[in-house]
């Protein structure tokens, strides 16, 4: 194998670990500094508008939507630059999820690609068990790729999105409430369902 044809596949590489992690957990606004995650209206106006006495859940459920929000918009601060320095990825993922990340990153860094662009979320909690020793919590998020680009820096151009990548995709989460807070503790990408 040439270097060319070594360096091309280390890329390619890189950009399907980020592409599939990405596809449940980032948000972001298009190329700026701002790097809040952007969730559909859908998903965090119900979830806070909710009464206690509709769901007796409700509270949790939000709580647990807040810590996902938190854990992507830090999620996609690392992603923009390759970097988990100067993020709070720590304070909303550990375990599995801290793991994936860390190993997106490493790939990312190694590939010379970042993340610019846009990844819309419409996340909902679709199992919470609260009577757990720890809580725990399961997520479905409808993640929108039509306006995430993964950019390759060296070569200072967008690299496209493999063609049979859908651009709307479903992707589940775990999370678990460790000492009054939620945390997000796996991610699973694989999904394959179109949303």
């Amino acid at each position: 194998m040439t270097t060319r044809q070594t360096r091309l596949r280390t890329r390619a590489l890189a950009l399907c670990g980020a592409v599939g992690l990405l596809l449940g957990l980032t948000g972001c606004s298009g190329g700026s500094d701002d790097a809040r995650p952007q969730m559909l209206p859908s998903a965090a106006s119900s979830a806070a508008s909710e009464s206690a006495s509709a769901d007796p859940d409700a509270v949790e459920k939000a709580a647990v939507l807040a810590a996902y929000s938190a854990m992507s918009r830090e999620q996609m601060a690392a992603y923009r630059t390759a970097s988990a320095k100067g993020t709070e990825l720590e304070r909303y993922a550990t375990a599995e999820a801290l793991g994936q990340i860390r190993n997106d990153l490493a790939r990312m860094q190694e590939a010379g690609t970042v993340v610019r662009g846009e990844l819309a979320h419409d996340a909902e909690v679709t199992a919470l068990d609260m009577d757990a020793q720890t809580p725990t919590a399961t997520l479905s998020d409808c993640v929108d790729l039509a306006r995430y680009e993964t950019y390759d820096s060296k070569a200072r151009k967008v690299i496209p999105l493999p063609t049979e990548q859908p651009l709307r995709y479903v992707m589940t989460a775990s999370a678990q409430r460790w000492d009054g807070r939620w945390m997000v503790t796996g991610l699973d990408t694989r999904g394959g369902q179109t949303c």
